[in-house]
């Protein structure tokens, strides 16, 4: 399945995060984040549960608010300024763990809604992209029917089809396929595979571990709120560097 590729960005480093700290009242969940990426990257967070990869993500594009520090998405500092969050939320999708579909709209209706409304298109040329996607995907068939009616995978594709109709730049997963029965999940990864073929920076949170080495550029290991360990993943699953990595590696890969 071949995607056709994000619009081009003019930027050097399509994300930089530097020093980004985050506190949830005393807990400091991320202490001094530091990562450059550039357009066309595909970079993957491992950690275990509570390592900060999710807040990091959510930092990216102002869903957690970071404290100290800077990150710039695409050429623009996320700050208090609203006009900054809008537009950087205009060219970052954002895929969840869960599929955050309106039960009451169906498919068509749930993936055009933020197109019309935010981006001003018409309601025609709206929904030709919603089924562009929706075939890119593998369901156009679903357009017509209600979330309920789908399966997880399913709904997580129409999940995608929905972001990418806003044609952003960027895209975020967080756990994408943890919600998902396991036979589910293949169907999921191969659309993330076929993005990261198609040059969309994708920064990805997950526990998929051959998704991990199959597509990555770089894989970020992150533990007690920080970076641990940045590698390609060929050292990062042969020959990694940090006593914690290797900890990690021996845990989840004897599962």
């Amino acid at each position: 399945m071949e995607f056709e590729g994000p619009s081009q960005s003019f930027v050097d480093e399509i994300i930089i995060a530097e020093n980004v700290h985050k506190w949830f009242g005393e807990f400091e969940a991320l202490r001094g984040v530091d990562l450059r990426v550039k357009p066309g990257e595909v970079i993957v967070i491992l950690g275990p549960s509570g390592s900060g990869k999710s807040t990091f993500i959510r930092c990216l594009n102002r869903l957690e608010e970071h404290q100290e520090g800077r990150i710039i998405m695409d050429g623009i500092e996320l700050s208090h300024d609203i006009r900054n969050i809008q537009e950087v939320r205009r060219e970052v999708g954002m895929v969840f763990q869960q599929f955050n579909l309106f039960p009451h709209l169906t498919v068509l209706e749930n993936i055009t809604l933020a197109p019309i409304n935010v981006r001003k298109w018409t309601r025609d040329h709206a929904e030709e992209l919603a089924m562009k996607w929706l075939t890119r995907v593998g369901i156009p068939e679903q357009a017509h029917k209600y979330p309920g009616q789908l399966s997880g995978g399913q709904q997580q594709r129409v999940a995608m089809a929905r972001t990418l109709t806003m044609q952003p730049k960027i895209l975020l997963f967080d756990e994408p396929t943890s919600a998902l029965d396991p036979e589910m999940i293949k169907e999921v990864l191969d659309v993330m595979r076929d993005l990261a073929r198609s040059g969309y920076t994708i920064i990805a949170v997950t526990h998929e571990m051959g998704f991990a080495r199959e597509v990555a550029d770089r894989i970020i290991f992150m533990d007690a709120g920080k970076i641990v360990e940045e590698n390609t993943p060929e050292n990062f699953y042969n020959n990694p560097k940090e006593e914690r990595t290797k900890l990690f590696l021996n845990q989840i890969l004897q599962h």
